[in-house]
């Protein structure tokens, strides 16, 4: 611990918080053994390169200066590191839960019952584990910000720009296809009367507000109302679908719902629907993140504990009880199958998912970007009026760039898969595996303490290997059809809902 206290990252925010700040904010000053130094978090050369910041007019000394940006760097420190475990399991289940867990219903319906569940529940308990390799990678290396630096670990300089690249451009997608679903969801409250590019445009800067706030930790405030939207969306779906198939003319035993897959699936379409399960388990992408801003970092594991198993339970309880009330019919997302009014009222109640959980990918995106951009400037605290003025540009300039993405190409929801199967594949299972292996196993790996988590580990990178090879495949063979059948949307246009 007094390892992760003491230690300087040059491309975050924030790591130490300031001794002051740390007893202000309640901490237990016994956590570290380095509690109560001086902070290291401030660059020498900061005194010099921003002694003219807006925030520090009026000082007539450059050890005045220097004093100001210390202290804007304690209580940076001391803002950037607030997040307990709670908030955190609230974060990276928001990050991942979406209306995405309205979409597995469908992916059953391909799989078959038996297999859609034992999948649900296997794979997240492998997003699990490989989260919990990547909190002990966090550990050993307290430095680690991002994804992007555990590149760095692995591979150097060049692991550090391409797992920054995979990050951002996986990130933006996402922030485009949350615009996207926003504007469908709004569109559907409208009965399709506007133009659907306004109500992606709206959905945009929705999006922008909500990631203005830098912190994880006031994110987290936000991430309680998205969590208590997601159990409302899914109860009202499973509610009104088994309600509506108990009052039909043959009851619940006359719904078509089938244990095993058809005979006439195909190894593309099937695929497809495993993807949506692996995808649904994708939190790992932000963890470094998220465990940056804890005060405790080693108790991240209570926060992935909770997180898995409420996710597990909210995919396979949506999941099973949609198809065994829906059957044949279900649709994608499954509230679309509740009848006119009821998905109206379940999309009004999950319209704080559709834009919260996007606006934490875009945080986590940012806070790489904007870190990396002022590694040696006060500005990466974002607690001057330069500093606010540099986020909030990189917010929107991020935020327009998504939902333009969104909106010019064609084949975006295509494109996302796409991304998906190349680099969620690695950041939640195969890249765990290998930083096990590189980075934490120490002795022999089939030792009688490694073999275990060995074992795990070759599971994990296979199930990543096979997501990256097959999910590209099928992805590149659903654009192919659809490129063919010319169903793919034309840039900036208006779309039915």
């Amino acid at each position: 611990m007094a390892e992760q206290i003491a230690t300087t990252n040059t491309n975050a925010d924030a790591r130490t918080p300031a001794p002051a700040a740390a007893h202000s904010k309640g901490q237990d000053s016994s956590a570290s053994p380095d509690f109560g130094k001086p902070s290291a978090a401030t660059p020498p050369q900061l005194s010099h390169s921003h002694a003219a910041d807006n925030d520090i007019f009026g000082e007539t000394s450059e050890e005045l200066a220097q004093d100001r940006l210390k202290q804007i760097a304690a209580a940076g420190n001391a803002h950037f590191h607030r997040l307990g475990w709670k908030r955190l399991a609230i974060v990276t289940i928001v990050e991942a839960v979406a209306l995405g867990a309205l979409s597995l219903p469908a992916a059953y319906h391909v799989l078959g019952m038996f297999p859609g569940v034992f999948l649900t529940i296997t794979l997240g308990l492998m997003s699990i584990f490989t989260s919990y390799i990547v909190g002990q990678v966090k550990l050993k290396f307290p430095e680690t910000a991002s994804y992007a630096d555990a590149g760095r670990l692995l591979l150097g300089r060049f692991g550090y720009e391409l797992f920054g690249a995979a990050l951002v451009l996986e990130l933006v997608m996402v922030v485009g296809s949350h615009a996207l679903t926003g504007s469908i969801a709004l569109g559907t409250l409208n009965d399709g009367h506007v133009c659907s590019i306004v109500f992606s445009a709206v959905s945009a800067v929705i999006l922008l507000i909500l990631a203005i706030p830098p912190s994880f930790t006031e994110v987290a405030i936000l991430g309680y109302v998205d969590f208590g939207s997601i159990l409302a969306a899914v109860g009202i779906t499973i509610i009104a679908t088994g309600i509506q198939a108990n009052n039909s003319s043959s009851g619940l035993s006359g719904v078509d719902w089938s244990a095993w897959p058809k005979e006439d699936v195909t190894f593309s379409k099937a695929f497809v629907a495993v993807s949506n399960i692996i995808f649904a388990f994708s939190f790992a992408i932000g963890q470094f993140s998220f465990m940056d801003e804890m005060h405790t970092p080693n108790d991240y594991m209570k926060s992935i504990w909770a997180s898995g198993f409420i996710q597990i339970s909210i995919y396979t309880l949506t999941g099973a009880l949609c198809y065994a009330f829906i059957g044949s019919s279900v649709q994608s997302p499954a509230l679309l199958a509740a009848g006119p009014t009821i998905s109206k009222i379940a999309f009004a109640v999950a319209i704080p998912v559709i834009f919260i959980s996007g606006s934490i990918n875009s945080t986590v995106a940012l806070r790489y970007l904007h870190g990396r951009m002022f590694k040696n400037s006060v500005l990466r605290y974002i607690k001057t009026p330069m500093g606010w003025a540099t986020w909030i540009g990189l917010v929107t300039a991020f935020t327009i760039v998504a939902w333009v993405i969104a909106e010019a190409i064609p084949i975006f929801s295509d494109l996302l898969s796409l991304a998906s199967a190349l680099f969620v594949s690695g950041f939640s299972f195969w890249i765990p595996a290998i930083m096990w292996f590189k980075l934490l196993c120490r002795g022999s790996w089939y030792s009688k303490e490694n073999l275990p988590i060995s074992i795990g580990s070759i599971v994990a990178f296979i199930i990543g290997a096979v997501t990256l090879v097959a999910g590209t495949y099928s992805t590149i063979v659903d654009i192919i059809k659809e490129t063919n059948d010319g169903s793919a949307h034309s840039p900036f246009a208006c779309r039915s809902t």
